[in-house]
């Protein structure tokens, strides 16, 4: 069993008192077993169910003991790397659509994990296959679970529960207020127990109307691009998410800001998962300080970095409002949330008209600030035993790089991109050219 208090003492992390009341509320022997934790996007829910999950888990047993389900790739990735940074000898696997059900029936028999991350369709699978041995799952996370349903997931999610019928703790998450009438709540109360509330949702720790600015920028065109190219050189390269409410939209304004000569990455559902991937990590590790995206990336994605929320589109109702400014208030952070109005358009209703600030940009001249990272681009990743500190020797030694001058290193199954500063990248490329890393040859590529 993981020692918490040690565990939080040496990774330096203090709770806040939303996972403070869910880790003591899930840890009693004589229950609640069946939680559920309602707190606002970005407040550290992840975190919060983690640690009571953690607590109950048998490192000395390599059998699978607890399952969080998800509603996208992205948040079963995120959700798995958290755990990791926690540093426990506890092992995980991830599991998800887009690539061979055998290919991670044989990653299950190698890793043996203890704690399994997954999207509901795929775990459905695995269960029905008996690709994993249920029996032993104690806990059992839904995490963003009113999303999953969202999605269509329902009867996905009542075969999971069904199928881990042995499941001591059942904890669902969400960022929204939900009906304790829901039939998925109702369902499981049935099964002997009835969910005990944890409600921060209008708790003031969160309470975003504290934490964040809203700013009006009128645009004179109901095309809205030029306005937009003037208020992100206004903002002179702070990170930023561009909310848009279609795919295509944001690939049209992902195509005039590369014009323009944005540092800027695109992110949408009709994109190719790697593609997808990829524009998170070159925005997180500072390659690019733009992110078109659609509301697929307001829920649940941990993305620190960001300074200010645009709402190129308005957002539909106040739940997506809310999601969208969540990316720019995690945990205790301040940012600045800028929607952007055309002349036949009027603030939404739900929006505090009195607490909005006016600011012009018409004058502003368009000057992209360039990003300070590149992004370098290697071949080989996990598959191929290659690890962050095998990067960071290779470029420090062949590369000449100090430590000062490497950004963020993510290193994925087959492949790593590592973050360099922007005017060492060229030096860094010739200086590795044919170069081997862990004696394997590889390609490197700016992008």
């Amino acid at each position: 069993m993981i020692d918490i208090p040690s565990l939080l003492h040496t990774a330096d992390i203090r709770l806040g008192e939303m996972q403070q009341a869910m880790w003591e509320t899930a840890r009693k022997k004589d229950g609640p077993h069946h939680i559920l934790l309602l707190s606002p996007t970005g407040s550290g829910k992840t975190l919060a169910y983690l640690l009571p999950m953690l607590e109950l888990i048998r490192e000395d047993i390599p059998a699978v003991q607890a399952v969080v389900v998800l509603p996208t790739r992205e948040l079963a990735l995120q959700g798995e790397e958290m755990l990791r940074r926690l540093k426990t000898n506890v092992k995980s696997c991830c599991l998800y659509g887009g690539r061979p059900t055998m290919e991670e029936h044989r990653r299950l028999n190698e890793i043996r994990p203890q704690v399994i991350f997954a999207t509901p369709g795929r775990l459905g699978d695995h269960l029905d296959k008996e690709n994993f041995n249920a029996f032993g799952v104690r806990v059992l996370v839904i995490d963003e679970y009113d999303k999953c349903l969202e999605m269509g997931f329902r009867e996905e999610v009542m075969h999971i529960v069904h199928m881990l019928h042995r499941a001591e703790r059942i904890w669902l998450t969400s960022a929204t207020a939900t009906e304790e009438a829901d039939p998925l709540l109702e369902e499981i109360g049935r099964k002997g127990q009835q969910f005990q509330r944890l409600d921060y949702l209008d708790h003031e720790a969160f309470d975003t109307e504290n934490r964040v600015e809203v700013i009006q920028v009128a645009s004179p065109e109901r095309d809205k691009l030029v306005t937009l190219g003037r208020l992100l050189s206004h903002l002179k390269g702070a990170p930023t998410i561009v909310f848009v409410s279609h795919r295509e939209s944001a690939n049209r304004i992902g195509d005039y800001l590369r014009s323009e000569r944005f540092a800027m990455q695109v992110y949408h559902g009709g994109m190719e998962q790697d593609k997808r991937e990829r524009a998170l990590l070159k925005f997180r590790n500072g390659s690019a300080n733009v992110l078109v995206a659609t509301d697929i990336a307001a829920r649940g994605l941990d993305i620190p970095e960001v300074q200010a929320i645009i709402h190129y589109h308005l957002p539909l109702d106040a739940a997506t409002y809310t999601h969208r400014i969540g990316r720019a208030t995690r945990w205790e952070s301040k940012g600045s949330t800028y929607i952007i109005i055309g002349p036949q358009e009027t603030l939404p209703d739900f929006l505090a008209t009195e607490s909005i600030a006016a600011l012009s940009v018409n004058e502003e001249p368009i000057r992209p600030t360039l990003a300070q990272m590149a992004t370098l681009y290697i071949g080989r990743g996990k598959k191929e035993k290659l690890s962050k500190m095998d990067i960071v020797g290779f470029l420090c030694k062949k590369g000449g790089l100090r430590g000062t001058e490497l950004g963020r290193i993510d290193v994925a199954d087959h492949y790593a991109i590592a973050a360099v500063r922007r005017d060492k990248i060229k030096s860094v490329v010739q200086r590795v050219a044919g170069e081997k890393i862990k004696g394997m040859k590889t390609i490197y590529l700016i992008s």
